[in-house]
C-alpha cells in the first residue's frame, strides 16, 4: 500500500519529469515568434498568439509557447501574418530586386510581364535565383514592354514563340500577361486577348486594363475561370464602372464565374481614389492587393507592399480583409503558391511581421491625389523557410 509520503514523492517526480519533457520539446523549436497579434485569414485566426517553427515549417500556434533553447523574435505590439505574396510585381527585372521585396515581408512574388519570349530566359533566371519564391507571367509581346506600345504592332504577339518559351520553363512560367490599354494595344485589344488565351491554354491570363478602346463587358466576355483583371480601379474610358459610376453587371458576373480582380497599384494610370471609393461603396472589394512594384515605384507612390495594403485601410476595408488580399487570396490565385499564405501547422514557415502605426499618413493615387489615413503598415521582420531574414543595411 502506498503511503501518503510515497504518493507525494511520486507525484513530485512525475511533475519534474513532465517539466523536463516539456523543456526538451520546447528546445526542439528552431524559432519562436513571441507575443504578436496573429492574423491568418486562411486559418480563421485573429488573436494574440505565439508561433513556433521547426524544420522550416509551422509547428505550433498557441497562447504561450516556451522557447527554451530556441531563437526568439519579439513581436509584442506587432502583427504576425503569413508571408506576403505579391501577384503583380516586376521584381525579377534585376537579380537584386527580389531581395529588396523580401525585406518588406514579400516571401512570394509573380513577375507580371516584365519580358516576352525574346528575353524571358533572363527573367526566369532571376526569378529562380531569388531568395523568395518567384514565378513569372510571360508578356504576350515577344519584345516585352516597349515605349511605343508593344501590341500596337500585332506581329509582336507571336503565339508560337510564346508557347515555346512556356514549354521551356514550365516550372517557372505560370501564365500570360497582356496589356490592353489604348496606348499599348490600340484597337487590337480584343485580338490581343484572344491571342493571349491561345498562348495560355489552361494557364491563367492576367490582363492590364484601364483606358481601353473596347468596353469592359466585351473584354470580360473573353476571360475564363482563373484569369486575372489587374489595375481594377483604373479610371475611364472603359473602367469597371459605367458612365454613371455604377459597377457593370458583367463585372459582378465575372467574379461569380471565377475571374480574379487585382489592384496592381503601380504609378501611371492604374489607381484612382474615386473609382476605388465608388466600387468599394458598392461592395466590390479587391480579391488581391498587389504593388506593380519597380525600383522607381519604391521611391514614390508604391513604396512597398505594406504601404499598398495600408491604402485600403484608409479606404475603409477591415484589417483582416486587407491582410487576406496579400496572403490567403493571393495564394489561391496561382497553384504555385497553394501551400503558402497561411500559418497553419505544417505549412511552410514564411512569415511577415508588420507594425501597424497610428498617426497621420499621406497616400497618393496615380493621379497625384493625396489622401490622409490614420493607420499605416510598416515591415518589421521577415521569416523565410523558418529562418529570420537579416535586416537590410
Amino acid at each position: 500500500m502506498t503511503t501518503r509520503r510515497e504518493f507525494i514523492f511520486a507525484a513530485a517526480a512525475g511533475a519534474a519529469m513532465l517539466t523536463r519533457i516539456s523543456s526538451a520539446l520546447a528546445a526542439t523549436y528552431d524559432l519562436v515568434i513571441k507575443g504578436g497579434r496573429v492574423i491568418d485569414p486562411a486559418a480563421g485566426i485573429n488573436a494574440m498568439r505565439d508561433v513556433a517553427i521547426v524544420g522550416g515549417r509551422i509547428a505550433a500556434i498557441e497562447s504561450n509557447i516556451a522557447a527554451d533553447g530556441a531563437q526568439t523574435l519579439d513581436a509584442r505590439g506587432k502583427l504576425v501574418v503569413p508571408g506576403l505574396i505579391d501577384v503583380h510585381t516586376h521584381a525579377a527585372r534585376a537579380r537584386e530586386m527580389a531581395a529588396i521585396c523580401l525585406a518588406d515581408g514579400v516571401t512570394g512574388f509573380v513577375d507580371a510581364g516584365s519580358a516576352g519570349a525574346d528575353k524571358i530566359d533572363d527573367i526566369v533566371a532571376n526569378a529562380k535565383s531569388a531568395p523568395n519564391r518567384g514565378r513569372v507571367l510571360i508578356n504576350l509581346a515577344r519584345t516585352g514592354v516597349t515605349p511605343d506600345g508593344e501590341l500596337n504592332d500585332m506581329q509582336r504577339a507571336d503565339v508560337a514563340l510564346a508557347r515555346a518559351a512556356i514549354e521551356r520553363h514550365r516550372d517557372t512560367i505560370i501564365g500570360v500577361k497582356a496589356r490592353l490599354s489604348f496606348n499599348v494595344a490600340g484597337p487590337s485589344d480584343l485580338d490581343a486577348l484572344k491571342r493571349a488565351q491561345e498562348v495560355a491554354g489552361d494557364l491563367p491570363v492576367m490582363i492590364h486594363i484601364g483606358q481601353t478602346v473596347s468596353s469592359m463587358p466585351k473584354i470580360l466576355a473573353l476571360l475564363k475561370r482563373g484569369d486575372v483583371v489587374t489595375h481594377m480601379y483604373a479610371p475611364e474610358p472603359n473602367s469597371i464602372l459605367d458612365g454613371n459610376g455604377r459597377l457593370f453587371p458583367e463585372v459582378v458576373e465575372a467574379r461569380r464565374r471565377g475571374i480574379w480582380f487585382d489592384v496592381g497599384n503601380g504609378r501611371n494610370g492604374h489607381l484612382w481614389w474615386d473609382v476605388a471609393e465608388r466600387a468599394l461603396k458598392q461592395g466590390f472589394m479587391p480579391d488581391t492587393i498587389s504593388t506593380d512594384w519597380t525600383t522607381e515605384g519604391r521611391a514614390s507612390g508604391v513604396i512597398d507592399f505594406p504601404n499598398c495594403l495600408s491604402k485600403f485601410l484608409m479606404l475603409g476595408m477591415p484589417l483582416d480583409r486587407v491582410i487576406a488580399c496579400g496572403t490567403r487570396n493571393a495564394a489561391r490565385m496561382f497553384d504555385a503558391f497553394k501551400d503558402r499564405g497561411t500559418l497553419k501547422v505544417g505549412a511552410p514557415a514564411d512569415v511577415a511581421v508588420l507594425e501597424l502605426r497610428e498617426g497621420d499618413f499621406e497616400f497618393v493615387d496615380n493621379y497625384r491625389n493625396v489622401r490622409t489615413g490614420r493607420q499605416r503598415l510598416f515591415p518589421s521582420a521577415t521569416v523565410l523557410g523558418g529562418k529570420l531574414v537579416p535586416a537590410q543595411g
